[in-house]
C-alpha cells in the first residue's frame, strides 16, 4: 500500500507539472503578439546654392516610409558667410572652404552613428546655371571645390550639381504642398491618411538670377516642355512649371540700369527713376555689364563710371519695369506669362516666397494685403527722399534699402501683368515659413530624393507582454515547486520509516 500511494503521489507531481507547463504554453501561444520596435531616425543635408548667397538645410526622417517617400522635417538651417558660389570664379578653392562652417555645425547635430549614412546634396541653381553659360569650365572647377570639401567630410556625399529651372520650380511646390499636408496628413489616431478634400497651392519663386511659377492648371498642359509629371505618396500629379532665367529680381534691376544707360546718351550723370532722392550711386561699365543677362556694347572702356542718380518718380519706374518684361511678344495668346512664354490660366492659391516675402515684409505687406493698399504703400515708399527713408531704417544695409523701390513694382509687373493676378490678387500668400520650416526648394528635393533612400528593414519583434511572460514562469515555477515539494514529503516519510 506505501509503495502505491508513493507511485501514486510522484505520478500526481509529474502530472501537475506536465498540466501546469503545456498550460502555460498555450496561454503564451494563444496570446502571442507582434510589435513594432521604434525605427531609427534617418538625417539628410541639402545645400542650397542660389545666386546670391548658400543656405545648408538639415532633415531628418524616421527609417520607414509612407507609400516610398520619407515623412521628413526641418531639423536646422545654416547660412553660409559670403556670396553665391557662382561669385567665387577668381577663386574655386574658397567656394568649398565657405561651406565648412556650416557643415561642421550638421556634423555637430547628427548623431555620430547616423553620419556615415547620412546622404549629403548640393544644388546650385540660376546663378551657377549662368555662369555655366559664360564659362562652363569655370562652374565645373567651383562644383569641384565644392565636392571635395563636403566629400572630406563623415557623410554620404551623393553629388553636387546644377538643377534646372523647372527643378527648382517643382521642388519649391513640393515643399508647400507638402508643409500643408495637402499629400499626406497624420490622423489623431497615429495614422497618415491622403487628404480627401486637399488643397493643392501654386508657387511664386523669386531669386536674385530666375523666378518660377509652379501650379496644377485646370486644364491639361499644352506644351511637353512645361509639364513637370510627379509621383508622391503613391499618387501622380502633373504641374505646369516654368523657369524665367534672368528675370530674377537682381538681374532684372540690372537690365533696367543697362537700359538707362544706353538710352542716356553721353551724360555721365543718369536719372534713375526707381532710386530715391538723394540716393546715388557710381559702377565702373565692367561691373554693369558684367553679367550674360544684357548685351554688351561692342567697343566701350570697361573703366569708365557711369553714375545713377535717383529721382524718385515712382510711376515712370513702373513703366519702365513693364518694358524689361516684354509683355506684348507672345504666340500662345490668351495662355501667356511673359517674355513671350506659353502659360496657362493661374488656377487656385499661390504661395509667394524668397524675395517676394523679403520686399513685401519690409514694406509691411505680409502675409496678404489688399491690392488698394499694397499699390499706394509702393507709392508712399517711393517717393520717399534717401535722408528720411535712411533715418527710418537705421539697421536695414544700403544694398537692400536702395531696392525696395525697384524691387516692388518689378514684383507688381510679373504678378498682375505676367501672371496675371490682376483678378485674383486676393489668392497670394507671402511667406517665408510654414510650420516652422523654411519655403524652398530644398525640401521638395529632400522629400523627392528619399524615393531612393531605401527604408528600413522591418523591425517588428514577436512574443508576450511582459505581465503575461511573468505569470507562465509563476505557473511553471510552482509545478515544479510542487513537484519537489512531494517528492521532499516522500523522502522524509521514508526516512521516518
Amino acid at each position: 500500500m506505501g509503495i502505491q500511494m508513493k507511485a501514486l503521489l510522484v505520478g500526481a507531481a509529474m502530472a501537475a507539472v506536465a498540466c501546469t507547463t503545456i498550460l502555460a504554453l498555450i496561454f503564451s501561444l494563444a496570446n502571442h503578439q507582434t510589435l513594432d520596435r521604434p525605427y531609427s531616425k534617418q538625417y539628410g543635408v541639402v545645400f542650397d546654392a542660389g545666386s546670391t548667397h548658400t543656405a545648408l538645410f538639415l532633415y531628418q526622417w524616421v527609417g520607414n516610409k509612407e507609400n516610398n517617400t520619407g515623412i521628413v522635417s526641418q531639423k536646422q538651417s545654416c547660412d553660409v558667410d559670403g556670396a553665391g558660389i557662382s561669385s567665387y570664379v577668381q577663386n574655386p578653392l574658397a567656394a568649398g572652404e565657405s561651406l565648412k562652417k556650416c557643415l561642421d555645425i550638421a556634423k555637430a547635430a547628427i548623431p555620430e552613428g547616423e553620419r556615415k549614412t547620412t546622404p549629403v546634396y548640393l544644388g546650385a541653381t540660376a546663378g551657377m546655371r549662368l555662369l555655366s553659360l559664360q564659362n562652363k569650365s569655370l562652374a565645373d572647377s567651383i562644383l569641384a571645390e565644392v565636392t571635395k570639401t563636403i566629400q572630406s567630410y563623415p557623410f554620404d556625399f551623393r553629388g553636387a550639381r546644377i538643377l534646372s529651372g523647372m527643378e527648382e520650380g517643382a521642388f519649391g511646390w513640393i515643399t508647400i504642398n507638402y508643409l500643408i499636408e495637402s499629400f499626406i496628413k497624420h490622423t489623431f489616431e497615429g495614422h497618415w491618411i491622403h487628404p480627401k478634400a486637399r488643397k493643392i497651392i501654386g508657387a511664386l519663386d523669386l531669386g536674385g538670377s530666375s523666378t518660377q511659377i509652379s501650379f496644377i492648371p485646370k486644364d491639361p498642359v499644352k506644351t511637353p516642355d512645361s509639364s513637370f509629371n510627379l509621383q508622391l505618396y503613391g499618387y501622380k500629379y502633373e504641374l505646369y512649371t516654368h523657369s524665367y532665367l534672368c528675370f530674377g529680381q537682381d538681374q532684372a534691376l540690372r537690365k533696367l540700369q543697362v537700359y538707362l544707360h544706353k538710352t542716356a546718351g553721353t551724360s555721365p550723370v543718369i536719372s534713375h527713376p526707381c532710386y530715391h532722392v538723394g540716393y546715388n550711386l557710381s559702377l565702373t561699365l565692367n561691373d554693369l555689364y558684367n553679367s550674360p543677362c544684357v548685351v554688351k556694347p561692342n567697343n566701350f572702356n570697361s573703366t569708365a563710371i557711369v553714375l545713377f542718380s535717383g529721382t524718385g518718380n515712382s510711376s515712370f519706374c513702373l513703366f519702365l519695369m513693364e518694358n524689361i518684361v516684354n509683355l506684348t511678344d507672345c504666340a500662345f495668346s490668351p495662355d501667356c506669362g511673359f517674355n513671350g512664354t506659353y502659360q496657362p490660366p493661374v488656377n487656385g492659391e499661390f504661395f509667394a516666397f524668397s524675395a517676394y516675402f523679403y520686399t513685401f515684409d519690409f514694406l509691411g505687406l505680409v502675409p496678404k494685403a489688399p491690392l488698394t493698399q499694397v499699390l499706394s504703400t509702393i507709392e508712399t515708399h517711393c517717393n520717399k527722399n534717401w535722408t528720411s527713408l535712411t533715418a527710418e531704417n537705421p539697421k536695414t544695409k544700403e544694398k537692400y534699402l536702395k531696392d525696395y523701390c525697384a524691387s516692388a513694382h518689378y514684383i507688381m509687373t510679373i504678378l498682375l501683368k505676367g501672371y496675371k493676378f490682376n483678378n485674383s490678387w486676393d489668392q497670394i500668400s507671402f511667406e517665408k515659413q510654414v510650420a516652422d520650416t523654411d519655403v524652398g526648394w530644398t525640401l521638395g528635393y529632400m522629400l523627392n530624393l528619399t524615393n531612393m533612400i531605401p527604408s528600413e528593414r522591418s523591425r517588428a519583434v514577436t512574443g508576450v507582454p511582459h505581465s503575461q511572460w511573468a505569470a507562465q514562469i509563476f505557473f511553471i515555477v510552482f509545478a515544479l515547486f510542487l513537484s519537489l515539494l512531494i517528492i521532499a514529503i516522500l523522502f522524509v516519510r521514508d526516512l521516518s520509516q
